[in-house]
């Protein structure tokens, strides 16, 4: 928004060199964690204080771990805090003619309105589970499958006429139609390694990611702190890869795809790394709030889109290694059980209890022991991704 008004000024002849800073990404991006950060803080009082007065408290299954009864009614939905910082933030300081930014605040959105009704069910119908996997799985594929068919065509396109009009082509052509190199796979450490995909290859790679990503954070948010630092690390080196992508010199200097308009989710990437730090001065042990379904599902969602738009799949999986390893953990688990309760009659865990952190604590950990040794790995693994930008 103030860049839309710092440009208005100028071109009506107001001379106010201030405003000339707006121009600049990294200056915006710098505003838009500060932004969000001042926000949550100064909102999260208040945010807890609603939730508590409307009894939206934590319920906890009964075969969860024994320390966590005592967290029983701390407030829950402290999702809405951080999407409403990311969101007034990215508002502020983005340029609003940009599509990338707004198809990620839609998929984010989306995947919060999920992850609020599931939130809703548990608190109100006093339901532990919550919205049935079905119907939340049917809602994530609607909104993953719908953005991944606008990307696939937005990727090498600068407008949104023209992503329409490639979209009706394809389908005239009975679904055949060639995407450009830079649409395909790429592959880190390798120079200029790409393998095409096609648009339906596409389109499953960017629902998988999407959606993958989504229920991946949400199965790691089961410890105080344990998935909004992550989510902090790991959006902020998107923001890197970003704002590389979407600057033509620095993508033909790196060997990366060159995005046209990437580079403005800089702003969004700032904003949640903001947002999440606020989030995480309230969320940490002991928490005096939850981020619940609508912050884990719609941060997931957010950070997958972005992945898939500067073209860093494989990156963001290895980054975001602690979410893959917990949604890994939960599917062997219940798989195994599956198959020794058919075969032997009795289930068997190879874990001592999924997801993963739950299995540290049951091994002799402490919560906060879990949270910080995860929150090391993630900035590793975090620091071995942002390295793919040049060991080639």
């Amino acid at each position: 928004m103030l860049v839309s008004l710092a440009a208005w000024m100028q071109s009506h002849g107001h001379e106010f060199g201030f405003f000339r800073v707006f121009q600049y990404l990294s200056f915006r991006a710098v505003m838009a964690a500060m932004t969000a950060l001042l926000i949550g803080i100064l909102l999260g009082p208040w945010v807890i204080r609603r939730l508590t007065e409307l009894k939206i408290g934590q319920p906890v299954r009964e075969y969860a771990m024994q320390t966590h009864l005592q967290k029983s009614g701390t407030p829950t939905m402290g999702g809405v805090l951080i999407l409403l910082s990311i969101g007034l933030s990215t508002l502020l300081w983005f340029d609003w003619t940009n599509r990338f930014v707004w198809i990620v605040m839609l998929v984010t959105l989306g995947f919060g309105a999920i992850g609020w009704v599931d939130d809703w069910r548990k608190v109100v119908n006093k339901d532990p589970e919550g919205m049935r996997s079905r119907e939340k799985y049917f809602w994530q594929s609607v909104i993953g499958l719908v953005a991944a068919l606008y990307l696939v065509f937005s990727i090498s396109e600068s407008s949104n006429a023209r992503v329409l009009e490639l979209f009706l082509t394809w389908v005239k052509s009975g679904f055949d139609v060639n995407l450009p190199p830079k649409a395909g796979l790429l592959v880190p450490f390798f120079k200029e390694v790409t393998y095409p995909l096609g648009v339906f290859g596409f389109v499953i790679l960017t629902y998988v990611v999407i959606v993958g990503s989504s229920n991946a954070v949400n199965l790691t948010d089961g410890l105080d702190g344990l998935a909004i630092m992550p989510v902090v690390m790991v959006g902020s080196a998107l923001g890197v890869f970003a704002y590389v992508t979407g600057n033509f010199n620095y993508a033909r200097y790196l060997l990366l795809p060159y995005i046209p308009g990437a580079g403005e989710l800089l702003v969004f990437c700032a904003a949640t790394a903001g947002a999440g730090l606020a989030f995480l001065w309230f969320n940490a042990h002991p928490a005096e709030v939850f981020m619940g379904d609508v912050g884990a599902l719609a941060l997931g969602g957010a950070l997958g889109t972005i992945a898939v738009i500067v073209r860093q799949e494989i990156v963001l999986a290895i980054m975001g290694g602690i979410f893959v390893v917990e949604a890994v953990s939960v599917m062997v688990q219940v798989l195994y059980f599956k198959y020794t309760k058919r075969r032997y009659g009795q289930g068997r865990r190879i874990l001592l209890m999924a997801p993963l952190h739950h299995h540290f604590e049951k091994a002799g950990w402490k919560e906060t022991q879990v949270v910080i040794r995860f929150w090391i790995i993630t900035m590793l693994l975090c620091l071995i991704g942002l390295s793919t930008l040049k060991l080639r």
